[in-house]
């Protein structure tokens, strides 16, 4: 029931968004005064509408989105179909510079509700402790190790807790504690968590085998026992190693989180938009270096977590997380899928803003030139030539969309197995 509850809060987080950026296109027209005639959630049949103004709002039948009518953005309209009185406010008459606004107002509501949701989660709901990462990364660097109480049973999830009929875990067993850094495998010295893994998984399951810790500046060397589990490898492929039961250290008096409180909170906001910032840039950029393993997931590969998802599958991560009572992670997501949106919205490609916002500048420098040049101006871009590559754009994206749906539906990423 929560999960479900979680995917149709996600899906109407989502198509808030969406309402916001039509929202956004629709008042900065209207604030330069350009004329707006029709702003509806949804498309398909019409639910209901009422008139206030000169604009209709409504809802239509699929919330499937949104869309918003500014006279003259579109390129195609005929001028014929303009009453005389409203030919000053055609959209392309105005100024680029308002222009620009109105066709990136859209993208930039995306980056407001990013911020915005960002802002309360790291002033007072708490967001992940630097600190506390530090401390992880530390741990890794030198292995040192945080035992556990027992071993996990096959599927156990992340929040599993030990009972009294659960086998002790090795390291628990042998004596190692939370805390210590381990210095040696059988004799072999290790210095960071990756050496430390390498020497223990090739190890014989059930086979006694020693462990040298530094404990508080003192050497220490116990026998453990490790046991077999299946793991994923580097191929992809699952492969079954030697665990001891440890995890990277991380002092329990550093809290897992923290709220900085609104004032602080604004700036920390930023810091964590431009984290967000550097791995959405990697995400756009690796876009297409994506789609052979999207079609490698429905083929009956397994589905690499770093694929990119459609609203379907953003939708059921968002169900998981609040199963899993991950609210916080919950709204992380829907802040990253804005500013994802915000930034893919800008290509300057057809028909997304951004190549609207391109052609409308190339109209400016190249009237610029043929002036510079004493050459008559020569008007508006031909949509009609460029919409031979619009629709290659749309096929393309229609199919990555198509593709992904697809994927989240056959091989969803699950994150808690």
């Amino acid at each position: 029931m929560v999960f479900v509850l979680g995917v149709l809060l996600f899906a109407l987080g989502i198509l808030i968004s969406v309402a916001l950026h039509e929202a956004g296109h629709m008042g900065t027209a209207r604030m330069f005064g350009m004329k707006v005639t029709r702003y509806f959630i949804g498309f398909g049949p019409t639910l209901f509408a009422f008139k206030k103004g000169e604009v209709e709002y409504g809802l239509k039948a699929i919330p499937a989105g949104a869309f918003v009518k500014i006279i003259g953005m579109t390129p195609l309209e005929d001028e014929e179909d303009v009453a005389p009185e409203d030919k000053h406010r055609v959209f392309w008459r105005k100024p680029l510079w308002q222009r620009t606004i109105v066709l990136a107002a859209g993208s930039i509501a995306h980056f407001i509700i990013g911020l915005v949701i960002v802002w309360i989660l790291v002033s007072f709901i708490g967001i992940g402790n630097p600190a506390q990462a530090a401390a992880q990364q530390e741990s890794v660097d030198t292995a040192r190790v945080a035992v556990a109480e027992c071993i996990p049973p096959e599927g156990a999830s992340a929040d599993f807790e030990c009972g009294p009929s659960d086998q002790p875990a090795p390291a628990a067993a042998g004596g190692i504690q939370s805390g210590d850094r381990v210095t040696a495998v059988n004799g072999t010295a290790v210095t960071n968590w990756e050496q430390m893994t390498k020497a223990i998984q090739p190890l014989p399951p059930g086979e006694p085998a020693t462990i040298t810790v530094d404990r508080a500046g003192q050497s220490v060397t116990t026998t453990v026992t490790p046991y077999a589990d299946e793991i994923t490898g580097e191929d992809g492929k699952p492969k079954t190693v030697a665990k001891i039961g440890v995890g990277a250290y991380i002092d329990p008096a550093i809290p897992a989180t923290i709220a900085y409180g609104p004032v602080d909170g604004i700036g920390q906001t930023f810091v964590v938009t431009g984290q967000f910032a550097e791995g959405i840039g990697k995400a756009v950029v690796n876009l297409p270096q994506k789609v052979p393993a999207l079609w490698n997931s429905l083929t009956g590969g397994e589905r690499d977590p770093e694929t990119p998802v459609s609203v379907v599958g953003a939708s059921r991560i968002g169900g998981e997380l609040a199963e899993r009572n991950e609210w916080a992670m919950f709204f992380i997501l829907l802040a990253t899928l804005n500013f994802f949106i915000g930034v893919f919205n800008l290509l300057p490609l057809l028909p997304l803003d951004g190549g609207h916002i391109a052609i409308a500048w190339f109209e400016k420098v190249r009237t610029w030139i043929y002036g510079l040049m004493k050459k008559p101006d020569p008007g508006r871009v031909d949509y009609l030539k460029l919409l031979p590559v619009t629709y290659v754009v749309i096929v393309i994206f229609a199919g990555f969309t198509l593709l992904t749906v697809a994927a989240d539906i056959v091989n969803p990423i699950v994150l808690f197995k």
